[in-house]
């Protein structure tokens, strides 16, 4: 069954009064809840990470600790306004332009229903208080939604509209891929989408495009850092840094560089944890002895290849390797957890130097308390959402709209399960996308099922099965007793 027999043979064209009428209602409900979150931390939220980038985009002397294409941007929109406004509504702008690009594009194939619960999505607690923080992945993010967007408009248009659909949608995921490093994850599948039906008709030009794709949005991020001419921080020492760490707490053994330090084994004991590399990091005190500083020293004078010393440790201890990867994905997803890893949104922006702060407002409440109370849900478990989209993926042969279910739920499951390899950290916002994909995903699976004469029941049941069995697990260890 196609989204057009689900329709009768529905015309595409100007939309019917009816639906211009619930057009003019989502688009005027989004646009007031762009502006409560404007309104709510405005001028936007300053992280600790804005707060170096903007400092770099003020002085334009970049590097590559925080993805300079974001700097140089913010530099860009300096001279129309300064501060965090251009950033914040940026970011609000494709976020809520991607929502609407779906809700449009639902109200077009006549599903009113589907069109409305696609709009809500945008209103979950956790993205809304995270998309008034001024982050790389907020801006990501509402890269890749727009992108998703103009893939779902580019079916039913003329051929060059299609082309400039293609074209636009392609950007965006350029673009973002020069804000993460594994944002690459995330776009391939919507990257391949968007190509013409042609150069994906076989398994064979699948995966061409699929390694194609891949290739091309890996390189974004280096290209765009050296067109910047943004200078090298060694921030891969980082992840590089952590997984040493990890190995050596897994395996006894020690398998850092010689540092000096005379226990290493003991003295990485002391710096590290499962939750995040941070300990050893520049801005801690004290300085772990094998942290960043001595580290970077150490591949400086003995002349180390990073990746190939942190190749060479992973093959000596995989076992090692594997336990200190899997402990990390499992708090980073907060899966079987008990106690809250750290708080899932900010509220108050890091000092700065140029004071900028939100100011305590009945609004920002508002959506603190509903986010803080969601992440304490199965909306707030990551994992929920990479089980969730791995179910999605399982049921979509059954489902009309397939060819766009299975893009999103495919970008959300490899990004969300990307940070079992590329992950130094645990905060919830690594995992905006994840969330956002896999429920429109959701929303769409789930308008199919309602609008199908007879519902595939036993692979919808085993669809389930992903999600049900992270649900019953996650909720029976934070019912156990600590200890």
């Amino acid at each position: 069954m196609t989204s057009n027999a689900m329709n009768q043979g529905r015309s595409f064209g100007p939309l019917q009064l009816r639906d211009r009428s619930v057009a003019a209602l989502l688009a005027l409900g989004m646009l007031l809840a762009a502006a409560c979150t404007a309104i709510a931390y405005w001028p936007g939220l300053m992280t600790w990470d804005a707060a170096r980038q903007y400092g770099q985009a003020i002085d334009g002397d970049f590097d590559d600790w925080h993805p300079p294409a974001m700097e140089w941007l913010w530099r860009q929109l300096i001279p129309i306004h300064d501060g965090l406004q251009p950033m914040l509504i940026l970011q609000l702008a494709l976020y809520w332009g991607g929502f609407a690009l779906l809700a449009g594009w639902a109200l077009r194939e006549g599903r009113r229903g589907l069109a409305a619960a696609i709009a809500a999505g945008g209103l979950m607690p956790l993205a809304m208080a995270l998309m008034g923080a001024v982050l790389k992945d907020c801006l990501m993010a509402g890269a890749l939604l727009s992108a998703a967007g103009l893939l779902f408009w580019c079916d039913g248009e003329g051929r060059w509209q299609a082309w400039l659909l293609r074209t636009l949608g392609i950007a965006l995921l350029l673009f973002a891929a020069t804000l993460r490093f594994n944002a690459f994850l995330a776009a391939v599948p919507l990257f391949v989408a968007l190509l013409p039906v042609a150069w994906r008709s076989s398994w064979r030009r699948m995966t061409v495009a699929a390694i194609v794709a891949t290739a091309l949005l890996m390189l974004a991020l280096p290209l765009a850092n050296r067109a910047i001419g943004a200078k090298s921080s060694g921030v891969e020492l980082s992840l590089i840094i952590f997984d040493l760490g990890g190995i050596t707490e897994q395996s006894g053994v020690n398998a850092f560089p010689p540092m000096g330090v005379a226990d290493p084994v003991k003295a990485n004991h002391a710096c590290y944890s499962p939750v995040k590399w941070d300990p050893y990091s520049f801005w801690v005190d004290p300085v772990c002895p094998l942290g960043f500083d001595p580290m970077k020293a150490a591949v400086e004078t003995q002349k180390i290849k990073p990746y190939r010393f942190w190749l060479g440790a992973i093959v000596a201890h995989p076992i090692a390797y594997a336990e200190h990867r899997l402990r990390h994905f499992n708090i980073n997803t907060r899966f079987l957890v008990h106690d809250e890893i750290e708080r899932p949104v900010q509220a108050e922006s890091a000092p700065n130097d140029w004071n900028y702060k939100v100011a305590p407002n009945p609004l920002l409440s508002a959506i603190d308390w509903l986010a803080l109370a969601s992440a304490k849900t199965p909306l707030g478990w990551p994992i929920a959402w990479i089980a969730l989209a791995s179910g999605l993926l399982m049921l979509s042969p059954a489902l009309p709209s397939r060819r766009l279910i299975v893009p999103m739920a495919l970008s959300a499951l490899l990004y969300g399960l990307g940070y079992g390899v590329f992950s130094v950290a645990a905060e919830l916002r690594y995992h905006l996308w994840t969330m956002i994909a896999a429920l429109i995903a959701a929303v769409l699976a789930a308008g199919d099922l309602y609008a199908m004469p007879a519902v595939p029941w036993r692979k919808t049941g085993w669809a389930g099965t992903p999600l049900i069995a992270v649900l019953v697990l996650a909720t029976a260890w934070r019912a156990l007793p600590l200890g």
